[in-house]
């Protein structure tokens, strides 16, 4: 009776119909009737149609090259340079050796050992022990043995296989967590960028601004040696000034911060690497569709690597099971032996031994059975965070799509609101060296127009970062053929 387990995602069905998910690795017969069986929780959950804020249809995938559809030379220069440099990808490298080598280690115990000895030994012997009166006299004699030893675990119940199994799925886990690290990794630079260009844009804006305010500052002051404005005025305007430049050391801050943390991302410390940037308007507004929401089901590496987890763990529930029922192991040895080391090759020298033994635990003070419960608590657990990944891979493109729509709408909306602030102004400054206008209107349009801009560039930020929420929601390149690929990378791993 060996445990059998199965890898899938069933029900992908479209319509009022539920989803149900079984996980990747349910228990088979298994043990029969010998072990009882456990009664797995419903892991249903229900799809709906289309996404709220998406369309009605499939979608193709994400491709795995989805940042350069912004069209920026430099990002895609550093998204390189993140896929082979950035630590947070390196150390999840460095778990796949691990678990690579754990399972391993869990598969060894499928196999028989074989271990060989050899040994030279020289005793004395007390005379006392030949003989009950004396004279006594002792005896000195040596020893020669090689010899060879073999043990094998039956896998009456699958205890051993089901070790490996939990092994090598957590090794599958590992690979794909790898993948939720890189893609992660290469969402941030991206969204790092971007914060740099706004920044960019955003101290362009305020140094543009500086130079307005001063130069309406020049006309006030020129009003006021004609007599037709106060001192109040100027130091109204001058105030204006002082708002504008203290705003830039707080844009400067944003932006020198965001420089040294894309040089974290990519590996690199901050004096060794440079950021020339630009401006968000560069940035082109890349096409994407969310598709069907049953898609990501494939389409993204943490709903596989939770599954993979589940299925390790249900593996090493059963093998936890398994213990608590017999173990059959049979022995044997065999070799060569002498006393006088020129006889150690002769046949005669020849010794062998086979065995077979059944151990039965039957008074452990409840570990066995502690143990069976911890792992079916561990299961269930992993049981909620596989369902919670599956609701926020849809929540998470939902609120993707939203933000991208809300965002849109609303850049468009600030763009009216600049282009009028700025009609608003021009009239302004020109009243104002006609001396037609009070000082009042003049100040607030200034900080309209001002405050308009400024808003804007902010908006498009929070675009276009909704954008690469987007495709880090969509799994970001990664779909059931790396799937694939990495549960083959671990099968050759072993």
């Amino acid at each position: 009776m060996v445990p059998g387990y199965k890898r899938d995602l069933a029900g992908h069905a479209v319509g009022h119909s539920l989803l149900r998910l079984s996980s990747a690795a349910a228990l088979a017969l298994g043990l029969g009737a010998c072990l009882p069986a456990d009664q797995r929780p419903d892991l249903g959950v229900a799809v709906t149609r289309s996404f709220a804020a998406g369309e009605r249809r499939a979608a193709p995938a994400v491709s795995a090259d989805w940042p350069r559809l912004f069209r920026s030379s430099e990002l895609n220069r550093l998204v390189e340079r993140t896929s082979g440099a950035n630590f947070d990808i390196a150390i999840a490298m460095t778990r796949i050796r691990q678990a690579d080598a754990q399972s391993r280690i869990a598969a060894a115990s499928l196999y028989p050992t074989l271990s060989g000895s050899t040994d030279a030994s020289r005793s004395l012997r007390p005379g006392t022990l030949g003989s009950k009166r004396g004279p006594f006299s002792e005896s000195v004699g040596n020893t020669f043995s090689l010899g060879l030893s073999a043990s094998y675990e039956l896998d009456f119940w699958g205890k051993n296989r089901a070790s490996a199994d939990a092994g090598r799925f957590a090794a599958e886990a590992t690979r794909f967590d790898r993948e939720v690290v890189a893609l992660t990794a290469v969402s941030s630079v991206t969204t790092t960028y971007f914060q740099v260009l706004a920044a960019q844009d955003r101290l362009r804006i305020a140094r543009e601004n500086i130079a307005v305010a001063e130069r309406t500052l020049k006309v006030i002051q020129a009003r006021l040696s004609v007599g037709t404005a106060t001192q109040l005025d100027i130091a109204q305007q001058e105030s204006v000034v002082a708002q504008q430049k203290a705003s830039v050391p707080a844009l400067e801050l944003s932006l020198r911060q965001a420089k040294v943390t894309l040089a974290v991302l990519v590996g690199e410390t901050p004096a060794a690497i440079t950021i020339k940037g630009g401006s968000l308007n560069a940035i082109a507004v890349p096409g994407v569709r969310a598709g069907l929401p049953s898609q990501l089901l494939q389409r993204r590496p943490d709903i596989a690597e939770a599954e993979a987890r589940l299925t390790a763990q249900e593996a090493t529930l059963y093998a936890a099971r398994a213990a608590l029922y017999p173990s059959i192991t049979l022995t044997g040895q065999g070799g060569l032996e002498s006393a006088l080391l020129k006889n150690l090759l002769r046949p005669d020298a020849a010794f062998a031994s086979a065995a077979a033994g059944l151990v039965q635990p039957i008074l452990n003070g409840g570990n066995l059975r502690a143990r069976v419960e911890l792992e079916r608590g561990t299961t269930d657990e992993l049981i909620a965070t596989y369902r919670n990944t599956i609701v926020s891979a849809f929540a998470d493109v939902e609120n993707a799509l939203i933000a991208i729509q809300e965002n849109t709408r609303h850049e468009r909306l600030q763009a009216e609101v600049v282009s009028s602030a700025r009609r608003a102004y021009s009239i302004t400054e020109q009243r104002l060296r006609e001396g037609t206008i009070d000082i009042v209107t003049l100040l607030n349009t200034q900080q309209t127009l001002f405050q308009a801009q400024d808003q804007l560039s902010q908006i498009k930020l929070q675009k276009l970062a909704a954008y690469v929420d987007l495709f880090k929601a969509l799994g970001g390149g990664w779909s059931d053929a790396d799937r694939r690929a990495a549960i083959t990378a671990t099968e050759a791993a072993e």
